[in-house]
């Protein structure tokens, strides 16, 4: 039965990964999920015999490896995995440092790459298992004007998927990039949100995408996360789910322009950019 998999999902003391917990606990299923603050995880989610929380540093191994063996030890298996993490970086390139942008990519990136490392051995060994990378349209297309940073994390989190997705097809193993639109959570507000600490006022585009973010958009999304935990569910449901799951309307309509100027750049530039192989030389 459905509701008899086991769920790990990660960043779930707030937003998607929150509704995501509560969504899957009202429906029975059993739910392994991390946070940094234990007791923020337990507060926002309450007691519940078939929830298991857990403190996990997701940047180090060891403590994402502990994560793992202890939801084996409690479940017998995971069947489902929600790499949810992260946080968003909005700054222009240039105004963010080495050490902002890096520690962005250690969190959205590597921190569920450790996730994905360390569950395998158990997906492999049941020979069964579907992985959900929580990336972003934004992972889809970069034209967000101080979003380079953030884009950049949710286009590698698209990418590897794509890899995992062929990596582990023969073993029975599936793997989604969930592309998400605007989705009215905590995302936007201050914790979730990173600013550059050394602005540069030159970016005009990027002030006002910071200040339209911060004061227009927050609260006033347009998604609706329990709408888009259960389509994560029915995908986790699918026997052929999608590899990239694209969510909100508006999601859609960022992705469709994208695609569409892909194909215009490519149609313009076509007779140039293949006529690039060696000559034939007839022998």
């Amino acid at each position: 039965m459905e509701n008899q998999k086991i769920w790990f999902v990660t960043g779930a003391s707030k937003g998607l990964g929150l509704t995501l917990v509560r969504t899957l606990l009202n429906n029975g299923f059993k739910v392994a999920a991390t946070s940094r603050n234990l007791s923020d995880l337990i507060k926002a989610v309450g007691e519940h015999e078939d929830f298991l929380p857990l403190s996990v540093d997701l940047i180090n191994e060891d403590s994402v490896e502990a994560a793992v063996s202890q939801t084996i030890s409690k479940f017998g298996k995971v069947d489902v995995v929600v790499n949810n993490a992260g946080y968003g970086m909005l700054g222009a390139l240039e105004e963010l440092s080495d050490k902002e942008s890096r520690e962005n990519f250690d969190v959205n990136v590597f921190g569920s790459l450790n996730v994905i490392r360390k569950v395998l051995p158990q997906l492999r060994k049941q020979k069964s298992g579907h992985i959900f990378n929580i990336s972003s349209i934004g992972g889809f297309s970069g034209n967000f004007p101080g979003f380079g940073i953030y884009c950049a994390t949710k286009f590698a989190v698209a990418g590897f998927t794509e890899s995992l997705a062929a990596e582990v097809k023969s073993m029975g193993i599936k793997a989604t990039v969930v592309e998400p639109g605007y989705f009215r959570t905590a995302f936007l507000t201050e914790g979730s949100l990173a600013v550059p600490n050394e602005p540069i006022e030159a970016y005009k585009e990027v002030r006002e995408s910071q200040a339209a973010h911060q004061n227009d958009i927050n609260n006033q999304q347009p998604g609706d996360p329990a709408k888009a935990a259960e389509v994560i569910i029915e995908a986790a449901k699918s026997e052929n789910p999608p590899i990239h799951l694209f969510l909100g309307p508006d999601a859609y309509q960022v992705a469709d322009a994208k695609i569409a100027d892909v194909q215009r750049d490519m149609a313009n530039w076509k007779y140039l950019a293949t006529a690039t192989n060696f000559d034939e030389v007839n022998a």
